[in-house]
């Protein structure tokens, strides 16, 4: 998903290597890697010089010759229905990466909501899996995005949350619930991606878990 940003970023030409559908409305494009980057970094992308570029997370290992990025349609959006059309061969408009919310080695819990799996995705495919808690909230069962490699990799510390559907392996009920039914949560930093109303939220209750504000960093998606 995508948030967006005013200052302007200059954008280059990028030539699509492969589009998948991965799931019903949701996509991952691919393009060669021209230039380094520190998972959980974003870059702005564009389909054209009509509308404003849209950011989003990168979604692939900053070691890989191709970077990835996962969408959903937006039916009554600008970019993303011609974004999910191109083919190979196409070329789109792309900033260098950037951004602030950036993955370590340090002891951390991810907790993400929907696409918002992006940046962790990165950083797991980048090697910082290590003394990771991947906490993932969706509404259906087909929105885990990458679940194979992730609970082949992480096992237990892989936590799947859904809302509107179950399943033997999956916590019913939403991230939040899944939060507030741990009595005490350990010294750790606490990375939060997905829609404003989740992170403020989960924000808010990590707060009142104990948990200081400064070991708390959250990435907005619109």
């Amino acid at each position: 998903m995508a948030k967006q940003q005013r200052k302007e970023t200059p954008l280059f030409e990028r030539v699509i290597t492969n589009n998948e559908e991965i799931s019903p409305g949701v996509h991952v494009i691919s393009f060669k890697r021209t230039s380094d980057f520190i998972p959980g970094q974003v870059v702005k992308i564009a389909i054209d010089t009509v509308q404003a570029p849209r950011i989003y997370s990168i979604c692939s290992g900053n070691q890989e010759e191709e970077i990835r990025v996962l969408f959903n349609i937006k039916e009554d959006g600008y970019l993303t229905p011609k974004l999910s059309a191109v083919i190979p061969g196409d070329t789109i408009l792309v900033s260098e990466p950037y951004g602030g919310f950036l993955g370590t080695n340090e002891a951390a819990w991810w907790i993400a909501t929907g696409t918002g799996i992006a940046p962790f995705y990165s950083m797991f495919r980048s090697g910082l899996g290590e003394n990771k808690k991947l906490i993932h909230g969706v509404a259906y069962l087909n929105q885990f995005y990458f679940e194979d490699d992730l609970e082949w990799a992480l096992g237990e510390n892989y936590i799947r949350c859904c809302s509107r559907e179950s399943s033997c392996d999956v916590v019913p009920g939403r991230v939040s619930d899944y939060l507030a039914g741990i009595e005490k949560l350990p010294d750790v930093k606490y990375y939060l991606c997905g829609k404003a109303l989740m992170v403020v939220e989960v924000r808010d209750l990590l707060i009142e878990k104990g948990v200081p504000y400064e070991n708390i960093l959250g990435e907005i998606y619109f």
